[in-house]
């Protein structure tokens, strides 16, 4: 059985260790959880497991506010000032939009984030990496530094391929880090990049479409909220396009996506739910250490593959580390 389906199973037969009830007559803790999309797979069941595992049960003694933002900026704005005047306890912020807009919301509630795909020292979240200093600490992914394994997956299913495109957000501030980085692993395999900056939903469809028109033989896709929130239509506008496909989220490959390479999910979402119990518990996200995750996973859609008429090499497919068929 691998995590996913553990963690389902735990849900359904509503597990819960001894120590959440000793918790239940005390306080009821509100969490605010800004997202951008609520469809992300097993991520907030992760989550829930996970602070209930650490004696924290949502409708016993924790209330969650579950909001999301669809990726727009003023809708994170909205939310985080909504959440200031729930007064939560906490907020979880999912991706490094919704974190700016909390920090720059809040200097008081805690902060945790989740899939901050960006630098959190250079946009000036926190102090270190070791010694946050303010009210924001939590999990970052290497997105960017990650561009040129991404290319040099798609090189392996398309050797051929000489043009690429990149599909992103030009508002989301690691987008455009994605895309500087694509830009340079792109020389040094010998690929050209197109850049598809697509601002709001209605761009996507022409967007796409002048990628394949241009001529690009491949697209990454650059899985900040924008375009989380329409992961299921642009997996739908690439097959459409005929357009072999890499995401930065393994989000998109569960909607049609053919693969992607990202941070393990769950373990972002339980080190969150870890963090979050220790913040309840009195500690200081001033001295909760930002961790950088380093487990990624490789996943990949045989079922789009097969519609796209690609073969995935052998080789790719032993070193998946879950593949959809």
């Amino acid at each position: 059985m691998n995590r996913r389906n553990a963690v389902l199973v735990l849900i359904a037969l509503g597990a819960a260790p001894l120590a959440a009830f000793a918790q239940q007559q005390g306080k009821v803790w509100r969490i605010g959880f800004i997202s951008s999309l609520r469809a992300s797979g097993p991520n907030e069941a992760v989550f829930r497991v996970g602070l209930r595992e650490l004696g924290y049960v949502e409708g016993q003694n924790v209330t969650i506010e579950w909001r999301f933002g669809k990726g727009e900026t003023e809708r994170y704005r909205e939310i985080a000032a909504e959440l200031v005047r729930l007064e939560v306890d906490c907020i979880v912020a999912v991706g490094m939009g919704a974190t700016l807009q909390a920090k720059l919301t809040t200097n008081s509630i805690p902060v945790v984030m989740v899939s901050a795909n960006d630098d959190p020292v250079r946009l000036g979240l926190v102090a270190s990496l070791a010694q946050p200093g303010g009210n924001v600490t939590g999990f970052t992914v290497m997105g960017a530094d990650l561009a040129g394994k991404r290319l040099g997956l798609l090189k392996e299913i398309l050797p051929k391929a000489t043009r690429m495109a990149v599909l992103w957000d030009p508002d989301s501030l690691s987008a455009t880090s994605h895309v500087v980085a694509s830009e340079a692993a792109a020389r040094a395999l010998g690929v050209r990049v197109q850049a598809l900056d697509v601002g709001n939903a209605d761009a996507l469809e022409s967007a796409i479409q002048s990628a394949s028109k241009g001529g690009a033989q491949a697209l990454l896709v650059v899985g900040t909220g924008l375009m989380i929130s329409h992961q299921a239509r642009i997996a739908n506008l690439a097959a459409k396009a005929r357009l072999p496909a890499i995401y930065t989220t393994s989000q998109f490959v569960d909607a049609g996506g053919l693969m992607s390479y990202a941070a393990d999910g769950i373990e972002q979402y339980q080190g969150a739910a870890t963090y979050v119990a220790r913040v309840l518990k009195g500690e200081k996200p001033a001295n909760l250490p930002v961790q950088q995750l380093t487990k990624f996973e490789l996943v990949i859609n045989l079922k789009t593959a097969k519609a796209l008429g690609i073969t995935i090499p052998q080789s790719l497919l032993l070193r998946a580390d879950r593949v959809i068929e």
